[in-house]
């Protein structure tokens, strides 16, 4: 919710014009009841009239089957578990994103196609950014780097959680060690093209997620597990489309006049208007 365009514009303001541009015709928003008003207040009045909208609470006692919710617990369970909390109003394909992350129109143009040529049941994709256009010259950042074949298609998402840019070339650090990688290496950042079948699939996953690590406070139930094993257990392919598009975000306090910078790059490139709504 904090701004970054010069009219209070905040990052997800330009991920939902970009949705509506490259064709999308249903916004769901998957929040906490605790800024639940305030969050409405602020987007409704920009967006109504213009494409559907649902909210939806990603509340701790949901989905959970026979289970109860720890007594320990405190955090979410996750963002596949947010996702299957809107279960009940996506009937359709449909995209996953995080709020706080610029995409960039590429990716919403490149994903509508797919879901509107390829998705099915068994074929969903994710937008494979370039890792060079995604790390922060102010500290390490996580990225789950993608494996593929030759067609493309994902093999393994692995989470590598200390990325950073060293005299010009990236690394990661696995054991204490610091591992090369190139700059053009596709990684995930959490943007998906599902079908909605994906639905049934992510529940019975999520139990077996509850037996497993039903007693650990800290377990978070995310997305790529969902992505990993729909491919292990050989329902379908995911396809990694392939984008050049520069990713930004506010990892590090720091980034955050970067991130304003290069807002107003791409208004002044005509890409968006100065006042975005």
């Amino acid at each position: 919710m904090d701004s970054f365009g010069p009219h209070g514009e905040t990052i997800i303001d330009y991920s939902i014009h970009d949705a509506i541009e490259s064709g999308f015709g249903k916004i769901v928003f998957i929040i906490r009841e605790d800024f639940k008003k305030a969050f409405i207040d602020l987007f409704e009045s920009k967006i109504k009239g213009k494409v559907q909208t649902e909210y939806v609470m990603q509340e701790p006692d949901k989905y959970l089957g026979n289970y109860q919710i720890p007594v320990h617990r405190t955090k979410p369970w996750g963002t596949a578990h947010a996702v299957l909390c809107a279960r009940e109003v996506i009937h359709e394909p449909f995209a996953v994103i995080n709020a706080d992350d610029f995409y960039g129109r590429e990716a919403f143009v490149k994903c509508v196609d797919f879901l509107n040529k390829e998705v099915s049941p068994r074929r969903f994709c994710i937008i494979g950014y370039q890792l060079g256009n995604t790390v922060s010259p102010y500290g390490t950042v996580s990225r789950g780097v993608c494996e593929v074949d030759g067609n493309y298609n994902l093999l393994t998402v692995t989470e590598r959680t200390k990325v950073y840019v060293e005299d010009g070339k990236i690394y990661y650090t696995e054991s204490g060690v610091a591992v090369p990688v190139m700059a053009e290496t596709p990684v995930s950042m959490n943007f998906w093209g599902f079908d909605p079948s994906v639905f049934d699939f992510i529940e019975k996953e999520f139990q077996t997620f509850l037996q497993n690590n039903y007693e650990d406070p800290k377990a978070e139930f995310f997305i790529p597990l969902i992505g990993d094993s729909f491919i292990k257990h050989h329902k379908g392919e995911i396809k990694v489309i392939p984008t050049d598009a520069k990713w930004f975000g506010v990892t590090y306090k720091e980034d955050a006049p970067l991130v304003r910078e290069s807002i107003q790059k791409l208004i002044n490139q005509g890409v968006y208007a100065d006042k975005l709504w």
